[in-house]
Protein backbone atom coordinates (compact mmCIF):
# COMPACT_ATOMS: atom_id res chain seq x y z
CA UNK A 1 0.00 0.00 0.00
CA UNK A 2 1.10 3.06 -0.71
CA UNK A 3 0.91 6.05 2.12
CA UNK A 4 2.13 9.21 0.54
CA UNK A 5 2.30 11.16 4.15
CA UNK A 6 6.70 11.15 4.70
CA UNK A 7 7.01 10.47 8.37
CA UNK A 8 10.33 12.11 10.20
CA UNK A 9 13.37 9.96 10.09
CA UNK A 10 13.86 7.70 13.41
CA UNK A 11 17.51 7.75 13.62
CA UNK A 12 19.63 10.51 12.82
CA UNK A 13 22.64 10.97 11.00
CA UNK A 14 25.36 10.12 13.77
CA UNK A 15 23.77 7.07 14.24
CA UNK A 16 23.97 6.06 10.71
CA UNK A 17 27.67 6.99 10.80
CA UNK A 18 28.51 5.29 13.82
CA UNK A 19 26.80 1.94 11.86
CA UNK A 20 29.15 2.06 9.37
CA UNK A 21 32.48 2.44 10.99
CA UNK A 22 35.54 0.27 11.19
CA UNK A 23 34.46 -2.58 13.18
CA UNK A 24 30.61 -2.21 12.72
CA UNK A 25 28.07 -5.31 11.23
CA UNK A 26 25.72 -5.51 8.93
CA UNK A 27 23.19 -7.46 10.35
CA UNK A 28 22.05 -11.03 8.10
CA UNK A 29 18.98 -10.84 6.32
CA UNK A 30 15.71 -11.59 7.99
CA UNK A 31 13.12 -13.42 6.99
CA UNK A 32 11.54 -10.52 6.15
CA UNK A 33 13.75 -9.49 4.73
CA UNK A 34 14.76 -12.08 2.31
CA UNK A 35 11.30 -12.85 1.65
CA UNK A 36 11.22 -9.25 -0.09
CA UNK A 37 13.94 -9.71 -2.08
CA UNK A 38 13.17 -12.98 -3.29
CA UNK A 39 9.63 -11.54 -4.80
CA UNK A 40 11.63 -9.29 -6.84
CA UNK A 41 13.95 -11.69 -8.22
CA UNK A 42 10.22 -14.18 -9.08
CA UNK A 43 9.01 -11.35 -10.46
CA UNK A 44 12.31 -10.47 -12.51
CA UNK A 45 12.34 -14.37 -13.98
CA UNK A 46 8.17 -14.51 -15.27
CA UNK A 47 9.21 -11.08 -16.79
CA UNK A 48 12.02 -12.76 -18.54
CA UNK A 49 10.51 -15.67 -19.22
CA UNK A 50 7.46 -14.07 -20.66
CA UNK A 51 9.66 -11.49 -22.98
CA UNK A 52 8.97 -8.55 -21.02
CA UNK A 53 11.07 -5.69 -21.20
CA UNK A 54 13.52 -4.27 -18.85
CA UNK A 55 15.87 -1.71 -19.03
CA UNK A 56 19.78 -3.04 -18.33
CA UNK A 57 18.90 -6.64 -19.28
CA UNK A 58 17.11 -7.16 -22.08
CA UNK A 59 17.98 -3.72 -22.95
CA UNK A 60 21.02 -1.24 -23.16
CA UNK A 61 21.92 0.84 -20.85
CA UNK A 62 21.43 4.94 -20.91
CA UNK A 63 20.60 6.09 -24.43
CA UNK A 64 21.12 2.74 -25.84
CA UNK A 65 18.03 1.55 -24.77
CA UNK A 66 16.72 1.52 -27.65
CA UNK A 67 19.11 -1.65 -28.50
CA UNK A 68 18.93 -5.35 -27.22
CA UNK A 69 20.69 -5.64 -24.15
CA UNK A 70 22.59 -9.03 -23.41
CA UNK A 71 20.26 -10.83 -21.05
CA UNK A 72 20.63 -10.96 -17.59
CA UNK A 73 23.95 -12.52 -17.57
CA UNK A 74 27.24 -11.83 -16.50
CA UNK A 75 28.11 -10.21 -20.11
CA UNK A 76 25.37 -7.30 -19.40
CA UNK A 77 26.96 -7.16 -15.90
CA UNK A 78 30.05 -7.37 -16.64
CA UNK A 79 30.43 -4.41 -19.32
CA UNK A 80 28.03 -2.06 -17.12
CA UNK A 81 30.78 -2.14 -14.45
CA UNK A 82 33.93 -2.31 -17.28
CA UNK A 83 32.92 0.93 -19.45
CA UNK A 84 31.69 2.70 -16.38
CA UNK A 85 35.43 2.51 -14.72
CA UNK A 86 36.42 5.54 -16.06
CA UNK A 87 36.68 7.58 -12.56
CA UNK A 88 39.49 9.11 -11.42
CA UNK A 89 41.74 11.45 -9.06
CA UNK A 90 42.53 11.03 -5.90
CA UNK A 91 40.68 8.48 -3.72
CA UNK A 92 37.60 8.80 -1.03
CA UNK A 93 38.54 8.55 2.46
CA UNK A 94 38.30 4.72 3.86
CA UNK A 95 35.57 5.69 6.37
CA UNK A 96 33.57 7.42 3.13
CA UNK A 97 34.24 4.23 1.16
CA UNK A 98 32.67 1.80 3.85
CA UNK A 99 29.76 4.28 4.47
CA UNK A 100 29.35 4.16 0.23
CA UNK A 101 29.20 0.55 0.36
CA UNK A 102 26.75 0.40 3.70
CA UNK A 103 24.30 2.66 2.24
CA UNK A 104 24.37 0.60 -0.83
CA UNK A 105 23.31 -2.62 0.73
CA UNK A 106 21.28 -0.53 2.76
CA UNK A 107 19.48 0.33 -0.14
CA UNK A 108 19.21 -3.36 -2.23
CA UNK A 109 17.88 -5.13 1.45
CA UNK A 110 14.69 -3.19 0.99
CA UNK A 111 13.54 -5.53 -1.98
CA UNK A 112 12.92 -3.01 -4.92
CA UNK A 113 15.69 -4.11 -6.73
CA UNK A 114 15.26 -7.23 -7.56
CA UNK A 115 18.63 -9.17 -6.27
CA UNK A 116 18.88 -12.59 -4.00
CA UNK A 117 19.10 -12.28 -0.78
CA UNK A 118 21.80 -14.81 -0.72
CA UNK A 119 23.78 -12.74 -3.12
CA UNK A 120 23.21 -9.97 -0.79
CA UNK A 121 24.29 -11.75 1.99
CA UNK A 122 27.92 -12.09 0.45
CA UNK A 123 28.79 -8.57 -0.28
CA UNK A 124 27.58 -7.65 3.28
CA UNK A 125 29.80 -10.72 4.47
CA UNK A 126 33.16 -8.78 2.65
CA UNK A 127 31.68 -5.46 4.39
CA UNK A 128 31.67 -7.07 7.91
CA UNK A 129 34.90 -8.73 7.36
CA UNK A 130 36.44 -5.12 6.41
CA UNK A 131 36.56 -5.31 2.70
CA UNK A 132 36.68 -1.42 1.87
CA UNK A 133 37.28 -0.45 -1.87
CA UNK A 134 39.09 2.12 -2.93
CA UNK A 135 37.00 4.54 -4.61
CA UNK A 136 38.21 7.77 -7.07
CA UNK A 137 36.32 10.66 -6.35
CA UNK A 138 35.70 12.05 -9.92
CA UNK A 139 34.06 11.87 -12.89
CA UNK A 140 30.19 11.54 -12.29
CA UNK A 141 27.69 13.80 -12.76
CA UNK A 142 25.36 11.79 -10.49
CA UNK A 143 22.29 11.78 -12.09
CA UNK A 144 22.05 8.11 -12.49
CA UNK A 145 23.82 7.47 -9.71
CA UNK A 146 27.44 8.07 -8.47
CA UNK A 147 28.15 5.53 -12.04
CA UNK A 148 31.83 5.89 -12.00
CA UNK A 149 32.94 5.55 -8.41
CA UNK A 150 30.65 2.96 -7.49
CA UNK A 151 31.61 1.14 -10.75
CA UNK A 152 35.38 0.88 -8.97
CA UNK A 153 34.19 -0.05 -6.04
CA UNK A 154 32.01 -2.94 -7.60
CA UNK A 155 35.51 -3.50 -9.66
CA UNK A 156 37.18 -3.84 -6.73
CA UNK A 157 34.89 -6.63 -5.31
CA UNK A 158 35.71 -9.10 -8.38
CA UNK A 159 39.96 -8.60 -7.60
CA UNK A 160 39.95 -5.76 -9.71
CA UNK A 161 41.51 -2.75 -8.76
CA UNK A 162 42.52 -1.40 -5.38
CA UNK A 163 41.22 -1.90 -1.69
CA UNK A 164 42.27 -0.70 1.67
CA UNK A 165 43.63 -2.45 4.55
CA UNK A 166 43.59 -1.62 7.96
CA UNK A 167 46.23 -2.93 9.91
CA UNK A 168 46.47 -3.46 13.70
CA UNK A 169 47.24 0.15 15.08
CA UNK A 170 44.75 1.56 12.95
CA UNK A 171 46.31 2.89 9.61
CA UNK A 172 44.97 2.65 6.18
CA UNK A 173 47.06 1.48 3.58
CA UNK A 174 46.30 0.59 -0.22
CA UNK A 175 46.55 -2.45 -1.62
CA UNK A 176 45.72 -4.08 -5.04
CA UNK A 177 42.03 -5.56 -4.38
CA UNK A 178 43.00 -9.33 -5.11
CA UNK A 179 45.26 -9.50 -2.58
CA UNK A 180 43.23 -8.27 -0.21
CA UNK A 181 40.16 -10.34 -0.77
CA UNK A 182 43.08 -13.13 -0.39
CA UNK A 183 44.12 -11.87 2.89
CA UNK A 184 40.54 -13.14 4.02
CA UNK A 185 40.16 -15.68 2.24
CA UNK A 186 37.35 -14.50 0.01
CA UNK A 187 36.04 -15.60 -3.79
CA UNK A 188 35.61 -12.61 -6.04
CA UNK A 189 32.33 -11.23 -6.86
CA UNK A 190 31.20 -11.82 -10.13
CA UNK A 191 28.29 -9.41 -11.32
CA UNK A 192 25.37 -10.23 -13.40
CA UNK A 193 23.37 -8.16 -14.85
CA UNK A 194 20.71 -6.93 -12.34
CA UNK A 195 23.07 -7.17 -9.71
CA UNK A 196 25.67 -4.66 -11.10
CA UNK A 197 22.77 -2.46 -12.00
CA UNK A 198 21.51 -2.11 -8.85
CA UNK A 199 24.72 -1.58 -6.89
CA UNK A 200 25.47 1.22 -9.29
CA UNK A 201 22.64 2.63 -9.85
CA UNK A 202 22.70 5.12 -6.44
CA UNK A 203 23.23 8.20 -5.05
CA UNK A 204 25.16 6.88 -2.20
CA UNK A 205 28.90 8.21 -3.26
CA UNK A 206 27.76 11.78 -2.99
CA UNK A 207 25.67 10.86 -0.14
CA UNK A 208 28.09 9.13 1.73
CA UNK A 209 30.43 12.41 1.44
CA UNK A 210 27.66 14.99 2.52
CA UNK A 211 26.81 13.08 5.92
CA UNK A 212 30.21 13.60 6.84
CA UNK A 213 30.69 17.30 5.91
CA UNK A 214 27.40 17.60 7.44
CA UNK A 215 28.92 16.02 10.68
CA UNK A 216 32.17 18.06 10.31
CA UNK A 217 29.99 21.41 9.83
CA UNK A 218 28.28 20.92 13.17
CA UNK A 219 31.83 20.47 14.90
CA UNK A 220 32.89 23.37 12.75
CA UNK A 221 30.28 25.71 14.24
CA UNK A 222 30.35 24.07 18.19
CA UNK A 223 34.31 25.27 18.40
CA UNK A 224 33.65 28.61 16.92
CA UNK A 225 31.22 29.02 19.42
CA UNK A 226 33.57 27.67 22.25
CA UNK A 227 35.83 30.20 20.34
CA UNK A 228 33.27 32.95 20.50
CA UNK A 229 33.02 32.45 24.68
CA UNK A 230 36.98 32.62 24.93
CA UNK A 231 36.53 36.35 23.04
CA UNK A 232 34.07 37.45 24.74
CA UNK A 233 35.89 36.90 28.26
CA UNK A 234 39.10 37.61 27.32
CA UNK A 235 37.47 41.48 25.58
CA UNK A 236 35.07 41.93 28.52
CA UNK A 237 32.32 42.17 25.81
CA UNK A 238 28.71 42.47 27.09
CA UNK A 239 27.12 38.78 27.70
CA UNK A 240 23.45 40.33 26.98
CA UNK A 241 23.68 39.23 23.23
CA UNK A 242 23.65 35.63 24.88
CA UNK A 243 20.82 36.03 27.13
CA UNK A 244 18.61 33.13 26.55
CA UNK A 245 15.35 35.78 26.43
CA UNK A 246 16.77 36.98 22.88
CA UNK A 247 16.87 33.62 21.32
CA UNK A 248 13.18 33.32 23.06
CA UNK A 249 11.71 36.55 22.01
CA UNK A 250 12.76 35.70 18.06
CA UNK A 251 11.77 31.72 17.94
CA UNK A 252 14.55 30.32 16.18
CA UNK A 253 15.64 26.92 16.94
CA UNK A 254 19.22 26.87 16.05
CA UNK A 255 19.76 30.61 17.80
CA UNK A 256 18.81 29.63 21.03
CA UNK A 257 21.21 26.42 21.13
CA UNK A 258 23.80 29.00 19.61
CA UNK A 259 23.39 31.39 22.23
CA UNK A 260 23.48 28.45 25.14
CA UNK A 261 26.39 27.04 23.31
CA UNK A 262 28.48 30.48 23.65
CA UNK A 263 26.80 31.17 27.42
CA UNK A 264 28.39 27.84 28.82
CA UNK A 265 31.69 29.20 27.52
CA UNK A 266 31.09 32.32 29.63
CA UNK A 267 32.15 32.88 33.59
CA UNK A 268 29.55 32.48 35.93
CA UNK A 269 27.55 36.10 36.75
CA UNK A 270 29.96 38.02 34.02
CA UNK A 271 29.39 41.66 33.44
CA UNK A 272 30.52 44.09 30.80
CA UNK A 273 33.89 45.85 31.19
CA UNK A 274 33.48 49.37 31.73
CA UNK A 275 35.79 50.23 28.14
CA UNK A 276 33.88 47.62 26.40
CA UNK A 277 31.04 49.66 23.99
CA UNK A 278 27.50 49.09 24.92
CA UNK A 279 26.73 47.01 21.48
CA UNK A 280 30.16 45.08 20.06
CA UNK A 281 30.42 44.56 16.20
CA UNK A 282 28.24 41.75 14.41
CA UNK A 283 31.13 39.43 14.57
CA UNK A 284 30.49 39.16 18.37
CA UNK A 285 27.16 40.25 19.18
CA UNK A 286 25.25 38.50 15.96
CA UNK A 287 27.50 35.23 16.58
CA UNK A 288 23.86 33.52 17.85
CA UNK A 289 21.75 34.34 14.95
CA UNK A 290 25.10 33.42 12.64
CA UNK A 291 25.64 29.87 14.05
CA UNK A 292 22.04 29.74 14.78
CA UNK A 293 21.04 29.45 11.28
CA UNK A 294 23.81 27.17 10.02
CA UNK A 295 22.34 25.19 13.06
CA UNK A 296 18.79 25.36 11.97
CA UNK A 297 20.14 24.45 7.88
CA UNK A 298 22.00 21.52 9.16
CA UNK A 299 18.47 20.29 11.02
CA UNK A 300 16.89 20.61 7.87
CA UNK A 301 19.30 18.98 5.72
CA UNK A 302 20.10 16.03 8.01
CA UNK A 303 16.69 15.23 7.56
CA UNK A 304 16.59 14.52 4.00
CA UNK A 305 19.94 13.31 4.06
CA UNK A 306 18.59 10.58 6.46
CA UNK A 307 15.96 10.04 4.17
CA UNK A 308 18.07 8.95 1.63
CA UNK A 309 20.18 6.99 3.31
CA UNK A 310 17.15 5.02 4.35
CA UNK A 311 15.70 4.88 1.07
CA UNK A 312 16.07 2.84 -1.84
CA UNK A 313 17.81 4.92 -5.01
CA UNK A 314 17.73 2.39 -7.96
CA UNK A 315 16.24 1.50 -11.40
CA UNK A 316 14.30 0.29 -12.28
CA UNK A 317 12.22 -0.52 -9.17
CA UNK A 318 10.27 -3.50 -8.59
CA UNK A 319 6.95 -2.67 -6.62
CA UNK A 320 3.90 -4.68 -5.81
CA UNK A 321 4.33 -6.96 -8.63
CA UNK A 322 5.39 -4.27 -10.99
CA UNK A 323 8.82 -3.13 -12.22
CA UNK A 324 8.78 0.46 -12.43
CA UNK A 325 11.13 2.79 -14.90
CA UNK A 326 12.13 5.82 -12.88
CA UNK A 327 14.80 8.01 -11.54
CA UNK A 328 15.44 7.22 -7.92
CA UNK A 329 19.03 7.43 -9.09
CA UNK A 330 18.80 11.31 -9.35
CA UNK A 331 20.79 12.67 -6.78
CA UNK A 332 18.79 16.59 -6.60
CA UNK A 333 18.26 16.04 -3.01
CA UNK A 334 22.07 15.45 -1.96
CA UNK A 335 23.32 17.81 -4.70
CA UNK A 336 21.10 20.99 -3.08
CA UNK A 337 21.89 19.62 0.75
CA UNK A 338 25.46 19.59 0.19
CA UNK A 339 24.86 23.10 -1.85
CA UNK A 340 23.37 24.10 1.32
CA UNK A 341 26.64 22.88 3.96
CA UNK A 342 28.77 24.88 1.65
CA UNK A 343 27.41 27.94 1.83
CA UNK A 344 26.83 27.90 5.29
CA UNK A 345 30.14 26.75 6.21
CA UNK A 346 31.63 29.58 4.32
CA UNK A 347 29.34 31.73 6.96
CA UNK A 348 30.66 30.38 9.76
CA UNK A 349 34.47 30.76 8.42
CA UNK A 350 33.89 34.43 7.99
CA UNK A 351 32.77 34.59 10.98
CA UNK A 352 35.71 33.51 12.74
CA UNK A 353 37.50 35.66 10.30
CA UNK A 354 36.24 38.40 11.61
CA UNK A 355 36.80 37.64 15.09
CA UNK A 356 40.45 37.07 14.46
CA UNK A 357 40.67 40.45 12.83
CA UNK A 358 38.33 42.00 15.80
CA UNK A 359 40.99 40.56 17.90
CA UNK A 360 44.06 41.35 15.88
CA UNK A 361 42.81 45.83 15.76
CA UNK A 362 43.48 48.05 18.14
CA UNK A 363 40.25 50.25 17.67
CA UNK A 364 38.21 46.55 18.55
CA UNK A 365 40.28 45.06 20.75
CA UNK A 366 40.82 47.74 23.24
CA UNK A 367 44.00 49.20 22.43
CA UNK A 368 45.97 45.92 22.92
CA UNK A 369 48.57 46.18 20.29
CA UNK A 370 48.14 45.85 16.68
CA UNK A 371 48.36 42.51 15.23
CA UNK A 372 48.84 41.01 19.14
CA UNK A 373 52.57 41.17 19.02
CA UNK A 374 54.14 43.12 22.05
CA UNK A 375 56.86 44.67 19.99
CA UNK A 376 55.14 46.53 17.09
CA UNK A 377 56.85 48.00 13.86
CA UNK A 378 59.86 45.44 15.21
CA UNK A 379 57.91 42.23 15.34
CA UNK A 380 54.69 41.60 13.42
CA UNK A 381 52.75 39.21 15.09
CA UNK A 382 49.65 37.51 14.05
CA UNK A 383 49.57 39.67 10.97
CA UNK A 384 50.85 36.37 8.30
CA UNK A 385 48.14 34.05 10.16
CA UNK A 386 45.58 36.91 9.52
CA UNK A 387 46.25 37.45 5.93
CA UNK A 388 45.88 33.62 5.69
CA UNK A 389 42.99 33.42 7.10
CA UNK A 390 41.73 36.01 4.73
CA UNK A 391 42.66 33.76 1.87
CA UNK A 392 41.09 30.75 3.36
CA UNK A 393 37.64 32.08 3.06
CA UNK A 394 37.93 33.72 -0.17
CA UNK A 395 39.15 30.05 -1.65
CA UNK A 396 36.20 28.42 0.55
CA UNK A 397 33.83 30.92 -1.36
CA UNK A 398 35.23 29.51 -4.56
CA UNK A 399 34.82 26.20 -3.42
CA UNK A 400 31.55 26.13 -2.35
CA UNK A 401 29.75 28.02 -5.55
CA UNK A 402 27.16 25.82 -6.09
CA UNK A 403 27.38 22.46 -7.81
CA UNK A 404 23.56 22.64 -8.49
CA UNK A 405 24.69 25.52 -11.00
CA UNK A 406 27.08 23.57 -13.24
CA UNK A 407 24.64 20.75 -14.83
CA UNK A 408 25.32 20.04 -18.43
CA UNK A 409 23.40 17.98 -20.46
CA UNK A 410 25.82 14.45 -21.31
CA UNK A 411 24.80 11.07 -22.06
CA UNK A 412 23.55 11.12 -25.61
CA UNK A 413 20.62 13.64 -24.13
CA UNK A 414 19.34 11.14 -21.50
CA UNK A 415 20.85 12.51 -18.58
CA UNK A 416 19.98 16.32 -19.90
CA UNK A 417 19.51 17.20 -16.11
CA UNK A 418 22.15 16.32 -13.47
CA UNK A 419 23.25 18.00 -10.17
CA UNK A 420 27.05 17.01 -10.26
CA UNK A 421 26.49 16.05 -6.26
CA UNK A 422 29.73 14.88 -5.48
CA UNK A 423 31.65 16.99 -7.51
CA UNK A 424 29.97 19.43 -4.80
CA UNK A 425 30.21 17.68 -2.01
CA UNK A 426 34.15 17.05 -2.49
CA UNK A 427 34.19 20.61 -3.24
CA UNK A 428 32.32 21.20 0.15
CA UNK A 429 35.33 18.78 1.69
CA UNK A 430 38.49 20.48 0.20
CA UNK A 431 36.46 24.14 2.07
CA UNK A 432 35.68 22.20 5.38
CA UNK A 433 39.80 21.37 5.71
CA UNK A 434 40.37 25.23 4.74
CA UNK A 435 37.72 26.49 7.25
CA UNK A 436 39.45 24.67 10.14
CA UNK A 437 42.35 26.33 9.57
CA UNK A 438 40.27 29.47 9.86
CA UNK A 439 39.58 27.87 13.06
CA UNK A 440 42.99 27.40 14.19
CA UNK A 441 43.71 30.66 13.24
CA UNK A 442 41.39 32.26 15.49
CA UNK A 443 42.40 29.40 18.62
CA UNK A 444 46.31 31.51 18.29
CA UNK A 445 44.62 34.49 18.23
CA UNK A 446 42.66 34.08 21.51
CA UNK A 447 45.76 32.41 22.67
CA UNK A 448 48.33 35.11 21.96
CA UNK A 449 45.42 38.11 23.02
CA UNK A 450 45.06 35.88 26.76
CA UNK A 451 49.44 36.31 26.46
CA UNK A 452 49.21 40.05 25.65
CA UNK A 453 46.95 40.59 27.98
CA UNK A 454 48.85 39.11 30.85
CA UNK A 455 46.46 36.35 32.01
CA UNK A 456 47.29 33.90 34.01
CA UNK A 457 47.53 30.52 32.02
CA UNK A 458 44.89 27.90 32.92
CA UNK A 459 45.85 25.35 34.44
CA UNK A 460 43.93 22.56 32.50
CA UNK A 461 41.49 22.01 29.56
CA UNK A 462 41.38 23.67 26.03
CA UNK A 463 42.73 27.16 26.49
CA UNK A 464 45.55 25.35 28.46
CA UNK A 465 46.72 23.07 25.61
CA UNK A 466 46.38 25.92 23.31
CA UNK A 467 48.83 27.81 25.75
CA UNK A 468 51.01 24.84 25.40
CA UNK A 469 51.33 24.42 21.76
CA UNK A 470 51.43 28.27 20.99
CA UNK A 471 53.27 30.24 24.08
CA UNK A 472 53.49 33.93 24.29
CA UNK A 473 55.28 35.49 21.07
CA UNK A 474 58.50 37.50 22.17
CA UNK A 475 59.39 37.86 18.78
CA UNK A 476 58.44 36.80 15.20
CA UNK A 477 58.48 32.69 14.87
CA UNK A 478 56.91 30.65 11.97
CA UNK A 479 53.21 29.94 13.05
CA UNK A 480 51.75 27.32 10.14
CA UNK A 481 52.83 24.42 12.74
CA UNK A 482 50.63 26.09 15.71
CA UNK A 483 48.08 27.03 13.34
CA UNK A 484 47.44 23.10 12.41
CA UNK A 485 48.40 22.26 16.14
CA UNK A 486 45.36 24.81 17.21
CA UNK A 487 43.23 23.41 14.67
CA UNK A 488 43.82 19.72 15.90
CA UNK A 489 43.26 20.73 19.58
CA UNK A 490 39.78 22.54 18.32
CA UNK A 491 38.41 19.91 16.58
CA UNK A 492 38.83 16.83 18.94
CA UNK A 493 37.27 19.53 21.92
CA UNK A 494 34.62 20.20 19.12
CA UNK A 495 33.81 16.68 18.58
CA UNK A 496 34.17 15.51 22.01
CA UNK A 497 31.26 18.58 22.98
CA UNK A 498 29.07 17.28 20.40
CA UNK A 499 29.55 13.55 21.52
CA UNK A 500 28.61 14.76 25.01
CA UNK A 501 25.86 17.23 24.20
CA UNK A 502 23.90 14.42 21.87
CA UNK A 503 23.92 12.25 24.87
CA UNK A 504 20.66 12.62 26.97
CA UNK A 505 20.11 11.83 30.79
CA UNK A 506 19.07 7.51 29.01
CA UNK A 507 22.46 7.07 27.92
CA UNK A 508 20.98 7.04 24.24
CA UNK A 509 21.71 9.84 21.32
CA UNK A 510 19.14 12.71 20.51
Amino acid sequence: MIVDTVESPKVGLADLLSQARPGARLDACDAADAERMREGVTALDELLASDGQLYGITQGFGPLVVYPGAGAGEDQGSGLIAHLASAQGRPLPPEVSRLVVWLRLNSIRKGHSAVAPEFWDRLADLWNRGFTPVIPRDGTVSASGDLQPLAHAALALTGEGEAWQLDEDGRWSIVPAAEALAALGAEPITWRARESLSFVNGTSVGLAATMFNHRELLRLSRAVALLTSRAVTLLGSSPQAYHPAVGHIRGQTGQILAAQWIRDGLPPGMRRAPHRPLQEPYSLRCAPQVIGAVLDQLSSTEQILVREATGCTDNPLYFEGEFLHAGNFHAMPVGLASDQIGLCLQQIAFLAERQLALLCTPATNSDRPPMLTPNPGSNSGLAGVQLSATSFVSRIRQLVYPSGLTSLPTNGWNQDHVPMALNGANSVGEALELAWLVVGSLGLGVTQFAAIDGREPEEAGVWAELARVSPPLSTDRPLAAEVRAARDILAATAADLISREEVGDDGHTR
